[in-house]
């Protein structure tokens, strides 16, 4: 006899979406499994059989920001005309969740740091390719851009720092 188990009451899909927003805007530490399962609708024993754990729905959650949120950015940046065009495209995405990886988990995660540097290599390469500029002026272009967004003024700051580097590009 082969036992059949209950089927799955919720949307994996719609879990980790939301995931994603909860660990993008509390971090990895500020979000409970309590947290989890009450705003994702999910039972603790389900989440577990689904995703392991909480840090196994983390590298899931970030994943799918880097293909839902930093894949579109890198398509975007190929047609990016300049400096100033990189910098207001990558101050404008949602990286939030990419910046809390960065900062807290990959210091202390292999896996998160690997995830976190390919995504932010592959920004690097997506502005030295559309800008056709040496590989460590895109790199220095990617760290101004996510300055800004971590001080929290993009728009005034991008400004200013194209006016400054268009003699550059």
């Amino acid at each position: 006899m082969v036992a059949v188990g209950r089927p799955r009451a919720f949307d994996e899909d719609e879990a980790v979406r939301a995931a994603v927003g909860l660990f993008g805007g509390r971090a990895y530490d500020g979000v409970s499994v309590d947290d989890l399962v009450n705003h994702l609708g999910v039972h603790r024993n389900s989440l577990y059989k689904t995703f392991g754990s909480k840090r196994g729905l983390y590298l899931i959650a970030l994943r799918r920001h880097l293909a839902d949120d930093v894949r579109p950015l890198l398509d975007a940046l190929a047609g990016a005309s300049d400096a100033a065009a990189a910098l207001r495209l990558v101050t404008s995405a949602d990286l939030g969740l990419l910046l809390l990886a960065a900062i807290e988990r990959a210091p202390v995660d292999e896996e998160v740091a690997s995830e976190v540097k390919a995504a932010l290599a592959a920004v690097d390469r997506a502005i030295a390719d559309a800008l056709g500029v040496p590989a460590d002026l895109a790199a220095a272009l990617t760290s101004a851009a996510l300055g800004i967004l971590l001080r929290g003024n993009p728009d005034n700051a991008a400004t200013a720092l194209t006016r400054h580097l268009a003699p550059l590009t």
